[in-house]
């Protein structure tokens, strides 16, 4: 009894195809560990306080005291949808108060932090990465280097510590806007009483809840540094590759505070409620 020959080619094509799917793999995980590389190359640049300290309070200021007035704009048309949205989706089933605790939940737990940070992903990412990568194009980081300054510590340092810091303030702020302007929005356009609309507020208020928002902001501040800055350090190709690094930036920026808002929610709530 004769077997089947093996038809020809099959090892060659076989061969082929787990080449590809490791080309495949290879390219989606290398981006992890360069940029896990970049991480710890960032925080062992935290030991040179004498290299990013002087540089801390301007970058501070352009990145989260400018800042400012967009989270404050976003917060205040979000507080009045929100009002609006909930008095609509309740209706008369439940007490007005429901709304004022609907706009503070959503507010301090969600909209804020999520919103405002996309919104300064589109201002502080785009800003670091094009600073950084005009640098790199124009050969300054190149003279930094033979002056014997440290890129990470001079450069990057101060850009991810001020976007950490400040991105909870400007959240902060969103927070509070967006709470007034609700407020305002359901005693002009729904005729609900300030005392109703404050009993909602205080009555499944948590501190928990803003600082839920505060450190979640805090985290996305650093991810849209470092994205910005890596973005930034590795432009090439003149001016075209400086706006490719700036685009980069802002769409990572985006996609990694969805992720981390994911990731914050499945952590930290499902660890309040095993308690």
């Amino acid at each position: 009894m004769t077997t089947p020959r093996e038809p020809a080619g099959l090892p060659e094509r076989l061969h082929d195809r787990i080449t590809a799917l490791g080309g495949v793999t290879r390219r989606l995980i290398e981006p992890i560990g360069t940029g896990a590389r970049f991480v710890r190359d960032v925080a062992r640049a935290t030991k040179d306080t004498a290299q990013w300290l002087p540089e801390f309070s301007t970058h501070a200021r352009v990145l989260g005291v400018d800042s400012l007035p967009i989270g404050i704009f976003i917060a205040l048309f979000t507080g009045i949808v929100l009002a609006l949205l909930a008095s609509y989706s309740v209706g008369d089933l439940v007490p007005p108060y429901f709304v004022g605790t609907l706009v503070q939940k959503t507010i301090t737990l969600e909209l804020a932090p999520v919103l405002t940070g996309l919104a300064l992903a589109g201002r502080v990412g785009a800003n670091i990465a094009a600073e950084l990568g005009t640098m790199r194009v124009t050969e300054q980081i190149d003279a930094l280097e033979t002056l014997t300054f440290d890129p990470m510590s001079h450069l990057v340092v101060p850009r991810v510590l001020a976007s950490a810091l400040m991105f909870p303030i400007v959240v902060g702020m969103a927070m509070l806007v967006g709470l007034l302007s609700g407020w305002v929005a359901s005693i002009v356009l729904l005729d609900i009483a300030t005392p109703q609309f404050l009993k909602g507020v205080r009555l499944f208020f948590q501190p928990f809840d803003v600082q839920y928002g505060l450190v979640k902001s805090a985290s996305f501040g650093a991810a849209v540094a470092l994205i910005g800055c890596r973005a930034g350090l590795n432009t090439l190709g003149g001016a075209q590759g400086v706006g490719r690094s700036a685009t980069r930036a802002v769409v990572i920026s985006a996609v990694m505070i969805l992720v981390l808002d994911a990731f914050w929610a499945i952590v930290w709530l499902s660890g309040r409620s095993l308690r």
